[in-house]
């Protein structure tokens, strides 16, 4: 393998680490654009295991950027209030 070819797996790795929802979170692109340096610095060793990343990066919410931790709240608390909106609803 090349170099090339192992960075840009590692950063489209990065790059879908908040893609797919995990713990029942389904992150942005803000998200995204907002913590993928955090991921690949504190989160490397985890790529490509997407929810081995996510659940590092929860991990290490106190080491999070305060752009991507914000980002991270923020989408954090919409997707509670949508499971107890639901679940109010059944």
């Amino acid at each position: 393998m090349t170099k090339t070819f192992i960075v840009a797996a590692t950063a489209a790795a990065a790059l879908s680490l908040f893609a797919l929802p995990t713990e029942s979170y389904a992150f942005s692109p803000e998200a995204q654009m907002m913590c993928t340096g955090d991921a690949m610095r504190l989160c490397s060793s985890e790529i490509p295991d997407i929810p081995r990343i996510t659940a590092c990066m929860m991990r290490q919410r106190t080491s999070l950027s305060p752009g991507c931790r914000a980002v991270m709240d923020r989408e954090a608390a919409a997707a509670a209030a949508s499971r107890k909106r639901e679940a109010a609803a059944q």
